[in-house]
């Protein structure tokens, strides 16, 4: 039996974004199981799958892990090229994927994720203006200090870069814009096949849900 993924809607839910990338980049195979969030049956749906009653979840046969950092480590004790090999490197990429597991707030609040969404405007306030600049200065140091093998934060894709997937996401729609290293890290994760599949799926989807289409 392969494993299963459980997410929520391709166009909102970031957490599901980005074991789902991790899984993908890393080839493993498995099936996934789309629970649309906010509607009367998603609670009872999702209790099938997970003990947090949250998506992701990932899971193989009984045993299940949730919280996307967590499922992101399981897959790399799996494929270990999903932390860079050098030490340090790899000690960097997990304290800038757990500072993004646990942190920007008013990233997150203000600037909802909505992959079909295009041209939205937002109130940069001076606390979102601070969550973008210290992802600036994540994504510029790590490229400069470990990424010059390759396209991503650490050369090779890492679950850093799955981890911060749905920020490009995020930039996108919203025109955030920084010459240099963001523009281009934000370039080549829009160009990612795999990233392009989620947004295709995410376009078929009919649900809208009103608390993640502020700013249209």
């Amino acid at each position: 039996m392969r494993p299963q993924l459980m997410i929520g809607n391709k166009n909102y839910s970031s957490w599901s974004l980005r074991p789902w990338l991790a899984a993908r980049h890393a080839g493993i195979d498995f099936d996934e199981i789309r629970i649309p969030l906010y509607v009367p049956e998603t609670a009872a749906q999702i209790r099938r799958y997970s003990p947090s009653g949250k998506v992701p979840v990932w899971r193989e046969g009984d045993f299940a892990v949730w919280e996307s950092l967590a499922i992101c480590e399981y897959l790399a004790e799996q494929v270990p090229t999903l932390w860079p090999s050098d030490p340090k490197a790899r000690a960097v990429a997990r304290s800038v994927s757990s500072e993004m597991h646990a942190g920007f707030t008013a990233l997150r609040t203000g600037m909802t994720m909505n992959a079909r969404a295009r041209g939205r405007k937002v109130a940069e306030t001076p606390e979102i203006k601070a969550d973008i600049d210290r992802i600036a200065a994540i994504w510029t140091d790590c490229r400069q200090r470990f990424g010059a093998g390759g396209p991503w934060l650490f050369g090779t894709f890492s679950v850093a870069d799955a981890m911060f997937g749905p920020v490009v996401l995020r930039f996108v729609p919203y025109g955030v814009t920084r010459p240099g290293v963001v523009d281009d890290y934000v370039a080549n994760f829009m160009a990612d096949p795999h990233l392009q599949a989620w947004i295709a799926d995410a376009e078929q989807e009919t649900e809208v849900l009103e608390q993640f289409e502020v700013g249209r």
